[in-house]
Protein backbone atom coordinates (compact mmCIF):
# COMPACT_ATOMS: atom_id res chain seq x y z
CA UNK A 1 0.00 0.00 0.00
CA UNK A 2 1.21 3.48 -1.25
CA UNK A 3 1.30 5.97 1.84
CA UNK A 4 2.17 9.69 1.23
CA UNK A 5 4.50 11.61 4.20
CA UNK A 6 2.58 14.77 5.30
CA UNK A 7 5.20 16.48 6.58
CA UNK A 8 6.43 19.92 4.31
CA UNK A 9 10.11 19.49 2.60
CA UNK A 10 9.88 15.78 3.09
CA UNK A 11 12.89 14.84 0.22
CA UNK A 12 10.66 11.41 -0.90
CA UNK A 13 6.86 11.62 0.78
CA UNK A 14 6.17 8.34 -1.27
CA UNK A 15 6.32 5.21 1.05
CA UNK A 16 5.20 2.00 0.01
CA UNK A 17 4.52 -0.64 2.68
CA UNK A 18 3.33 -4.27 1.36
CA UNK A 19 2.38 -5.73 4.61
CA UNK A 20 -0.68 -2.87 4.66
CA UNK A 21 -2.15 -4.27 1.45
CA UNK A 22 -3.27 -6.89 4.07
CA UNK A 23 -6.29 -5.33 5.65
CA UNK A 24 -6.47 -7.15 9.12
CA UNK A 25 -2.97 -5.83 9.29
CA UNK A 26 -3.52 -2.19 8.40
CA UNK A 27 -6.42 -2.42 10.55
CA UNK A 28 -4.26 -3.68 13.51
CA UNK A 29 -1.05 -2.06 13.09
CA UNK A 30 0.14 0.41 15.82
CA UNK A 31 2.15 3.17 13.52
CA UNK A 32 3.73 3.21 10.56
CA UNK A 33 6.50 5.50 10.01
CA UNK A 34 8.05 7.59 6.66
CA UNK A 35 11.09 6.13 5.32
CA UNK A 36 12.64 9.03 4.82
CA UNK A 37 12.00 11.34 7.45
CA UNK A 38 10.64 9.57 10.29
CA UNK A 39 7.07 10.91 10.30
CA UNK A 40 4.31 9.61 11.80
CA UNK A 41 2.06 8.13 8.77
CA UNK A 42 -1.50 7.06 10.54
CA UNK A 43 -2.25 10.36 11.60
CA UNK A 44 -4.09 10.52 14.96
CA UNK A 45 -3.75 6.88 14.91
CA UNK A 46 -6.45 6.36 12.22
CA UNK A 47 -5.93 8.75 9.03
CA UNK A 48 -3.46 7.07 6.28
CA UNK A 49 -2.55 9.62 3.63
CA UNK A 50 -2.52 7.98 0.12
CA UNK A 51 -2.08 11.08 -2.46
CA UNK A 52 -1.44 14.82 -1.94
CA UNK A 53 -4.47 16.98 -3.19
CA UNK A 54 -3.28 19.99 -3.54
CA UNK A 55 -1.06 22.67 -2.16
CA UNK A 56 -2.48 26.17 -1.02
CA UNK A 57 -0.81 29.22 1.16
CA UNK A 58 -1.75 28.07 4.40
CA UNK A 59 -2.13 23.75 3.93
CA UNK A 60 -1.92 20.87 2.00
CA UNK A 61 -4.92 18.40 1.04
CA UNK A 62 -4.08 14.90 1.18
CA UNK A 63 -6.75 12.10 0.08
CA UNK A 64 -6.79 9.04 2.98
CA UNK A 65 -9.11 6.40 4.57
CA UNK A 66 -10.30 5.93 7.97
CA UNK A 67 -8.88 2.88 8.97
CA UNK A 68 -11.30 2.87 11.74
CA UNK A 69 -14.59 2.72 10.34
CA UNK A 70 -15.35 -0.25 8.30
CA UNK A 71 -15.00 -0.20 4.24
CA UNK A 72 -12.25 2.10 4.95
CA UNK A 73 -14.05 5.45 4.37
CA UNK A 74 -12.26 7.96 1.81
CA UNK A 75 -11.85 11.55 3.54
CA UNK A 76 -9.94 14.56 3.00
CA UNK A 77 -7.05 15.66 5.57
CA UNK A 78 -6.15 19.07 5.51
CA UNK A 79 -2.55 19.91 7.10
CA UNK A 80 -2.03 23.40 8.44
CA UNK A 81 0.99 24.93 6.94
CA UNK A 82 1.73 27.66 6.12
CA UNK A 83 4.23 28.83 3.32
CA UNK A 84 6.90 31.66 3.01
CA UNK A 85 8.28 33.60 5.97
CA UNK A 86 5.35 34.68 8.19
CA UNK A 87 5.73 36.77 11.56
CA UNK A 88 4.65 35.39 14.76
CA UNK A 89 1.36 37.56 14.18
CA UNK A 90 0.82 36.03 11.01
CA UNK A 91 1.26 32.49 12.10
CA UNK A 92 -0.65 33.08 15.08
CA UNK A 93 -3.34 34.79 12.77
CA UNK A 94 -3.70 31.97 10.03
CA UNK A 95 -4.05 28.99 12.74
CA UNK A 96 -6.88 30.53 14.43
CA UNK A 97 -8.15 30.92 10.49
CA UNK A 98 -7.53 27.24 10.33
CA UNK A 99 -8.92 26.34 13.72
CA UNK A 100 -12.17 28.26 12.73
CA UNK A 101 -12.44 26.46 9.59
CA UNK A 102 -12.61 22.98 11.70
CA UNK A 103 -15.42 24.93 13.92
CA UNK A 104 -17.24 26.70 11.12
CA UNK A 105 -17.70 22.68 9.59
CA UNK A 106 -18.32 21.00 12.79
CA UNK A 107 -21.39 24.04 12.72
CA UNK A 108 -22.34 23.58 9.14
CA UNK A 109 -21.56 20.60 7.90
CA UNK A 110 -23.83 18.26 9.72
CA UNK A 111 -26.73 20.61 9.15
CA UNK A 112 -26.57 20.91 5.65
CA UNK A 113 -26.14 18.74 2.76
CA UNK A 114 -24.33 20.64 0.50
CA UNK A 115 -21.28 21.63 3.08
CA UNK A 116 -18.75 18.82 3.69
CA UNK A 117 -18.86 17.27 6.98
CA UNK A 118 -16.40 17.07 9.35
CA UNK A 119 -14.81 14.12 10.98
CA UNK A 120 -12.28 15.38 13.10
CA UNK A 121 -9.50 18.04 14.21
CA UNK A 122 -6.30 17.53 15.89
CA UNK A 123 -2.51 18.30 16.29
CA UNK A 124 0.42 16.21 15.84
CA UNK A 125 3.57 17.09 17.93
CA UNK A 126 6.99 15.20 15.68
CA UNK A 127 10.17 15.46 16.20
CA UNK A 128 11.82 18.36 13.81
CA UNK A 129 14.19 17.76 11.32
CA UNK A 130 16.84 19.71 13.22
CA UNK A 131 18.38 18.11 16.25
CA UNK A 132 16.70 18.87 19.89
CA UNK A 133 13.66 20.56 18.37
CA UNK A 134 9.77 19.62 18.19
CA UNK A 135 7.10 20.69 15.01
CA UNK A 136 3.74 20.96 15.66
CA UNK A 137 1.13 20.01 12.71
CA UNK A 138 -2.66 20.87 12.89
CA UNK A 139 -5.04 18.77 10.91
CA UNK A 140 -8.70 18.13 9.94
CA UNK A 141 -10.43 15.13 8.79
CA UNK A 142 -13.28 16.25 6.23
CA UNK A 143 -15.57 14.31 4.02
CA UNK A 144 -14.45 13.76 0.63
CA UNK A 145 -16.35 14.98 -2.60
CA UNK A 146 -15.89 12.56 -5.42
CA UNK A 147 -16.33 14.92 -8.38
CA UNK A 148 -14.92 18.02 -10.11
CA UNK A 149 -14.57 21.45 -9.27
CA UNK A 150 -16.29 23.80 -11.73
CA UNK A 151 -12.81 25.19 -12.68
CA UNK A 152 -11.79 21.83 -13.90
CA UNK A 153 -15.49 21.44 -15.87
CA UNK A 154 -14.62 24.90 -17.22
CA UNK A 155 -11.00 23.47 -19.00
CA UNK A 156 -12.66 19.73 -19.48
CA UNK A 157 -15.75 21.41 -21.36
CA UNK A 158 -15.81 25.29 -22.01
CA UNK A 159 -18.28 27.56 -21.28
CA UNK A 160 -21.05 27.38 -20.07
CA UNK A 161 -24.82 27.78 -21.01
CA UNK A 162 -27.38 29.65 -19.74
CA UNK A 163 -29.31 26.91 -18.27
CA UNK A 164 -26.05 25.45 -16.84
CA UNK A 165 -25.03 29.34 -15.21
CA UNK A 166 -28.69 29.17 -13.72
CA UNK A 167 -28.65 25.93 -11.82
CA UNK A 168 -25.24 27.47 -10.24
CA UNK A 169 -26.29 30.35 -9.01
CA UNK A 170 -29.39 28.95 -7.81
CA UNK A 171 -27.54 26.16 -5.40
CA UNK A 172 -25.17 28.37 -4.18
CA UNK A 173 -27.54 31.16 -3.49
CA UNK A 174 -29.08 28.66 -1.34
CA UNK A 175 -25.99 27.37 0.67
CA UNK A 176 -25.09 31.14 1.23
CA UNK A 177 -28.57 31.93 2.51
CA UNK A 178 -28.25 29.23 5.21
CA UNK A 179 -24.28 30.13 5.73
CA UNK A 180 -24.82 33.87 6.45
CA UNK A 181 -28.33 33.07 8.90
CA UNK A 182 -25.38 31.57 10.91
CA UNK A 183 -23.57 34.83 10.81
CA UNK A 184 -20.62 33.70 8.31
CA UNK A 185 -19.00 35.12 5.58
CA UNK A 186 -17.24 32.60 3.35
CA UNK A 187 -14.88 35.22 1.68
CA UNK A 188 -13.29 32.64 -0.88
CA UNK A 189 -15.79 31.99 -3.40
CA UNK A 190 -14.57 31.09 -6.88
CA UNK A 191 -15.06 28.31 -9.28
CA UNK A 192 -12.30 26.10 -7.66
CA UNK A 193 -14.08 26.39 -4.63
CA UNK A 194 -17.41 24.79 -6.10
CA UNK A 195 -17.27 20.79 -6.43
CA UNK A 196 -19.53 18.70 -8.58
CA UNK A 197 -19.97 15.23 -7.20
CA UNK A 198 -20.93 12.24 -9.39
CA UNK A 199 -24.53 12.56 -8.98
CA UNK A 200 -25.06 16.42 -9.97
CA UNK A 201 -25.02 17.38 -6.29
CA UNK A 202 -22.92 21.00 -5.61
CA UNK A 203 -20.85 21.24 -2.36
CA UNK A 204 -19.50 24.63 -1.00
CA UNK A 205 -15.77 23.88 -0.20
CA UNK A 206 -13.02 25.66 1.49
CA UNK A 207 -14.21 27.62 4.56
CA UNK A 208 -10.40 28.51 5.41
CA UNK A 209 -11.42 31.83 5.09
CA UNK A 210 -14.24 32.50 6.58
CA UNK A 211 -15.29 35.32 8.86
CA UNK A 212 -17.88 35.03 11.61
CA UNK A 213 -19.67 38.54 12.44
CA UNK A 214 -19.73 37.80 16.77
CA UNK A 215 -22.69 39.71 18.29
CA UNK A 216 -23.80 41.98 15.06
CA UNK A 217 -26.01 41.69 12.79
CA UNK A 218 -25.36 40.59 8.72
CA UNK A 219 -25.49 44.27 7.44
CA UNK A 220 -22.88 45.35 9.81
CA UNK A 221 -19.20 45.21 8.70
CA UNK A 222 -16.26 42.83 9.85
CA UNK A 223 -12.42 43.74 9.35
CA UNK A 224 -10.92 41.43 6.82
CA UNK A 225 -7.77 39.91 7.04
CA UNK A 226 -6.46 39.86 3.40
CA UNK A 227 -7.00 36.27 2.75
CA UNK A 228 -8.68 36.65 -0.62
CA UNK A 229 -8.86 35.29 -4.34
CA UNK A 230 -7.65 38.12 -6.97
CA UNK A 231 -9.96 39.12 -9.14
CA UNK A 232 -12.77 37.61 -7.64
CA UNK A 233 -12.61 39.58 -4.58
CA UNK A 234 -14.62 42.97 -4.47
CA UNK A 235 -13.18 46.50 -3.52
CA UNK A 236 -13.72 46.39 0.31
CA UNK A 237 -12.26 42.67 0.23
CA UNK A 238 -8.96 43.64 -1.41
CA UNK A 239 -8.65 46.89 0.97
CA UNK A 240 -8.02 44.61 3.96
CA UNK A 241 -11.16 46.69 5.55
CA UNK A 242 -14.48 45.40 5.91
CA UNK A 243 -16.59 42.63 4.67
CA UNK A 244 -20.48 41.85 4.17
CA UNK A 245 -22.60 39.27 2.58
CA UNK A 246 -22.95 41.51 -0.36
CA UNK A 247 -18.92 40.23 -0.70
CA UNK A 248 -20.11 36.49 -1.27
CA UNK A 249 -22.24 38.11 -3.75
CA UNK A 250 -20.04 39.84 -5.53
CA UNK A 251 -17.82 36.94 -5.86
CA UNK A 252 -19.62 34.50 -7.19
CA UNK A 253 -21.31 36.97 -9.74
CA UNK A 254 -17.21 37.13 -10.79
CA UNK A 255 -17.68 32.80 -10.53
CA UNK A 256 -20.74 32.91 -12.82
CA UNK A 257 -19.08 35.29 -15.75
CA UNK A 258 -15.88 33.53 -15.99
CA UNK A 259 -17.91 30.42 -16.50
CA UNK A 260 -19.94 32.11 -19.34
CA UNK A 261 -17.19 33.13 -21.00
CA UNK A 262 -14.35 31.01 -20.32
CA UNK A 263 -11.71 34.03 -19.16
CA UNK A 264 -10.06 34.85 -16.49
CA UNK A 265 -11.82 36.80 -14.30
CA UNK A 266 -8.47 40.09 -14.44
CA UNK A 267 -9.47 39.61 -18.45
CA UNK A 268 -13.08 41.06 -18.07
CA UNK A 269 -12.47 43.58 -15.50
CA UNK A 270 -11.68 47.16 -17.12
CA UNK A 271 -9.23 49.01 -14.72
CA UNK A 272 -9.52 52.30 -16.42
CA UNK A 273 -13.29 52.47 -16.10
CA UNK A 274 -13.61 50.19 -12.99
CA UNK A 275 -16.33 48.13 -14.69
CA UNK A 276 -16.87 44.46 -15.60
CA UNK A 277 -17.05 44.41 -19.48
CA UNK A 278 -18.73 40.97 -20.00
CA UNK A 279 -22.15 40.96 -21.38
CA UNK A 280 -20.91 41.63 -25.09
CA UNK A 281 -19.02 38.37 -24.97
CA UNK A 282 -22.33 36.43 -23.88
CA UNK A 283 -25.53 35.96 -25.46
CA UNK A 284 -27.96 35.50 -22.18
CA UNK A 285 -31.24 36.67 -21.23
CA UNK A 286 -30.68 40.56 -20.62
CA UNK A 287 -32.62 40.09 -16.92
CA UNK A 288 -30.31 37.39 -15.79
CA UNK A 289 -27.34 39.81 -17.00
CA UNK A 290 -28.94 42.67 -14.93
CA UNK A 291 -28.78 40.67 -11.83
CA UNK A 292 -25.53 39.80 -12.05
CA UNK A 293 -24.03 43.60 -13.11
CA UNK A 294 -25.81 44.36 -9.73
CA UNK A 295 -23.93 41.44 -7.90
CA UNK A 296 -21.09 43.01 -9.44
CA UNK A 297 -21.26 46.83 -8.64
CA UNK A 298 -18.31 48.48 -6.45
CA UNK A 299 -19.58 49.41 -3.12
CA UNK A 300 -21.02 46.47 -1.37
CA UNK A 301 -24.90 48.92 -0.73
CA UNK A 302 -25.61 48.93 -4.36
CA UNK A 303 -25.53 45.13 -4.65
CA UNK A 304 -28.16 43.20 -3.50
CA UNK A 305 -27.53 42.44 0.31
CA UNK A 306 -28.77 38.77 1.12
CA UNK A 307 -28.88 35.64 -0.98
CA UNK A 308 -32.35 35.74 -0.10
CA UNK A 309 -32.59 39.12 -2.21
CA UNK A 310 -30.94 37.26 -5.10
CA UNK A 311 -33.45 34.34 -5.38
CA UNK A 312 -36.43 36.41 -5.19
CA UNK A 313 -35.29 38.67 -8.06
CA UNK A 314 -34.13 35.55 -9.96
CA UNK A 315 -38.22 34.03 -9.31
CA UNK A 316 -39.66 37.36 -9.64
CA UNK A 317 -38.52 37.88 -13.31
CA UNK A 318 -38.63 34.23 -14.13
CA UNK A 319 -42.28 34.49 -13.30
CA UNK A 320 -42.74 38.07 -15.21
CA UNK A 321 -44.60 37.95 -18.89
CA UNK A 322 -41.64 37.84 -21.29
CA UNK A 323 -41.32 40.43 -24.10
CA UNK A 324 -41.53 39.63 -27.87
CA UNK A 325 -38.44 38.03 -29.15
CA UNK A 326 -36.70 38.18 -25.97
CA UNK A 327 -35.60 34.61 -24.48
CA UNK A 328 -37.42 33.72 -21.43
CA UNK A 329 -35.67 33.12 -18.32
CA UNK A 330 -36.38 29.66 -17.01
CA UNK A 331 -35.03 28.43 -13.40
CA UNK A 332 -34.67 24.95 -12.14
CA UNK A 333 -37.77 24.10 -10.06
CA UNK A 334 -38.09 25.61 -6.15
CA UNK A 335 -38.39 23.23 -3.38
CA UNK A 336 -40.85 24.29 -0.78
CA UNK A 337 -39.35 26.19 2.21
CA UNK A 338 -37.64 23.91 4.65
CA UNK A 339 -37.51 21.49 2.25
CA UNK A 340 -34.18 19.49 0.46
CA UNK A 341 -32.15 21.46 -2.04
CA UNK A 342 -32.88 20.31 -5.12
CA UNK A 343 -30.24 18.24 -6.79
CA UNK A 344 -28.62 20.18 -9.78
CA UNK A 345 -28.67 18.10 -13.37
CA UNK A 346 -26.97 18.56 -15.77
CA UNK A 347 -28.54 20.61 -18.70
CA UNK A 348 -29.21 18.94 -22.23
CA UNK A 349 -26.42 20.66 -23.61
CA UNK A 350 -24.23 19.72 -21.34
CA UNK A 351 -21.72 17.03 -21.88
CA UNK A 352 -22.15 14.79 -19.62
CA UNK A 353 -19.20 12.98 -19.92
CA UNK A 354 -15.50 13.65 -20.36
CA UNK A 355 -13.88 13.39 -23.98
CA UNK A 356 -11.48 10.72 -22.49
CA UNK A 357 -14.77 8.82 -21.66
CA UNK A 358 -16.40 9.42 -24.63
CA UNK A 359 -13.88 7.94 -26.86
CA UNK A 360 -13.60 4.93 -24.31
CA UNK A 361 -16.80 4.17 -24.44
CA UNK A 362 -16.87 4.12 -27.98
CA UNK A 363 -13.41 1.80 -28.30
CA UNK A 364 -15.63 -0.53 -26.03
CA UNK A 365 -18.63 -0.12 -28.57
CA UNK A 366 -16.62 -0.76 -31.36
CA UNK A 367 -14.31 -4.02 -30.00
CA UNK A 368 -17.48 -5.55 -28.48
CA UNK A 369 -19.92 -5.29 -31.45
CA UNK A 370 -17.27 -6.81 -33.71
CA UNK A 371 -17.02 -9.84 -31.64
CA UNK A 372 -20.79 -9.95 -30.96
CA UNK A 373 -21.23 -10.21 -34.96
CA UNK A 374 -18.68 -12.77 -35.28
CA UNK A 375 -19.94 -14.98 -32.68
CA UNK A 376 -23.58 -14.57 -33.68
CA UNK A 377 -22.76 -15.14 -37.59
CA UNK A 378 -20.93 -17.97 -36.95
CA UNK A 379 -24.06 -19.44 -35.24
CA UNK A 380 -26.29 -18.58 -37.29
CA UNK A 381 -25.03 -17.97 -41.22
CA UNK A 382 -27.68 -15.19 -42.01
CA UNK A 383 -26.70 -11.51 -42.50
CA UNK A 384 -29.55 -10.05 -41.88
CA UNK A 385 -30.71 -11.67 -38.32
CA UNK A 386 -27.39 -11.42 -37.01
CA UNK A 387 -26.96 -7.59 -37.46
CA UNK A 388 -30.55 -7.34 -36.74
CA UNK A 389 -29.40 -9.12 -33.08
CA UNK A 390 -26.06 -7.68 -32.69
CA UNK A 391 -27.79 -3.91 -33.22
CA UNK A 392 -30.08 -4.97 -30.72
CA UNK A 393 -27.32 -6.12 -27.77
CA UNK A 394 -25.33 -3.18 -28.84
CA UNK A 395 -28.10 -0.34 -28.66
CA UNK A 396 -28.59 -2.26 -24.98
CA UNK A 397 -25.01 -1.78 -23.83
CA UNK A 398 -24.57 1.68 -25.14
CA UNK A 399 -27.55 2.76 -23.54
CA UNK A 400 -25.81 1.60 -20.02
CA UNK A 401 -22.72 3.51 -20.57
CA UNK A 402 -24.90 6.81 -20.75
CA UNK A 403 -26.70 5.47 -17.72
CA UNK A 404 -23.48 4.69 -16.44
CA UNK A 405 -23.90 1.44 -15.43
CA UNK A 406 -21.31 0.27 -17.49
CA UNK A 407 -17.94 2.47 -16.77
CA UNK A 408 -14.11 2.57 -16.01
CA UNK A 409 -13.04 -0.81 -15.82
CA UNK A 410 -16.24 -2.52 -17.02
CA UNK A 411 -14.96 -1.32 -20.32
CA UNK A 412 -12.35 -3.53 -20.08
CA UNK A 413 -13.65 -6.63 -18.53
CA UNK A 414 -16.50 -6.91 -20.57
CA UNK A 415 -14.72 -7.06 -23.90
CA UNK A 416 -11.81 -9.41 -22.12
CA UNK A 417 -14.96 -11.80 -21.35
CA UNK A 418 -16.64 -11.90 -24.45
CA UNK A 419 -12.27 -12.26 -26.17
CA UNK A 420 -11.64 -15.22 -23.88
CA UNK A 421 -15.23 -17.12 -24.51
CA UNK A 422 -14.77 -17.11 -28.39
CA UNK A 423 -10.75 -18.02 -27.93
CA UNK A 424 -11.97 -20.87 -25.79
CA UNK A 425 -15.16 -21.79 -28.19
CA UNK A 426 -13.58 -21.83 -31.68
CA UNK A 427 -17.11 -22.64 -33.34
CA UNK A 428 -17.84 -19.38 -31.84
CA UNK A 429 -15.62 -17.48 -34.76
CA UNK A 430 -16.02 -20.17 -37.20
CA UNK A 431 -14.01 -19.89 -40.09
CA UNK A 432 -11.71 -17.19 -38.70
CA UNK A 433 -8.48 -17.83 -36.77
CA UNK A 434 -7.97 -15.85 -33.53
CA UNK A 435 -5.34 -13.06 -35.20
CA UNK A 436 -8.67 -11.99 -37.55
CA UNK A 437 -11.09 -11.47 -34.67
CA UNK A 438 -8.12 -9.91 -33.21
CA UNK A 439 -7.95 -7.47 -36.15
CA UNK A 440 -11.48 -7.21 -36.64
CA UNK A 441 -12.30 -6.11 -33.54
CA UNK A 442 -9.57 -3.76 -33.18
CA UNK A 443 -11.19 -2.07 -36.65
CA UNK A 444 -14.13 -1.94 -35.47
CA UNK A 445 -12.75 -0.09 -31.92
CA UNK A 446 -10.64 2.33 -34.20
CA UNK A 447 -13.74 3.00 -36.41
CA UNK A 448 -15.81 3.85 -33.45
CA UNK A 449 -13.48 6.46 -32.34
CA UNK A 450 -12.75 8.06 -35.22
CA UNK A 451 -16.70 8.38 -36.22
CA UNK A 452 -17.13 9.63 -32.56
CA UNK A 453 -14.56 12.29 -32.74
CA UNK A 454 -15.90 13.83 -36.01
CA UNK A 455 -19.38 13.49 -34.66
CA UNK A 456 -18.15 15.29 -31.29
CA UNK A 457 -16.17 17.98 -33.89
CA UNK A 458 -19.45 18.67 -35.78
CA UNK A 459 -21.67 19.11 -32.96
CA UNK A 460 -19.21 21.32 -31.02
CA UNK A 461 -18.82 23.47 -34.15
CA UNK A 462 -22.59 23.73 -34.59
CA UNK A 463 -23.27 24.64 -30.50
CA UNK A 464 -20.60 27.60 -31.64
CA UNK A 465 -22.62 29.00 -34.81
CA UNK A 466 -25.53 28.24 -33.57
Amino acid sequence: MEVYCTRPRCPRPQNYFGDLDDITTLKTMQQKYCTTCGMPLMLDGRYVTTKLLGRGGFGAAFLARDRRIPGMRQCVVKQFQPAGNLSSTQLQQAQVMFEREAEVLAQLGNDHEQIPDLFAFFPVIVNSLQPGQQDQFFYLAQEYINGQNLEEELVQNGKFSEQQVLEVLQEILKVLEFVHDRGIIHRDIKPSNIMRRRDGKLFLLDFGAVKQVTNAALGSAVSSTGIYSMGFAPPEQMAGGQVFPSTDLYALAVTLITLLTNQEAVQLFDAYSNQWKWRSQVNINPRLADILDKMLLPAANQRFQSAQEVLHALNSQAQAPTQLNSPSLTLPPQPPKGSSPVVPRRSPTQPAFSTVELLAGAAFSGFEGALIVIALFSLVKSLIPTFTVACVILGILIFAQTRRWIEKFDLLIIPTISFAIIFFLPFLRGVLGIQEVVILAVAAALVAISLTAVFRLIYKLLSILL
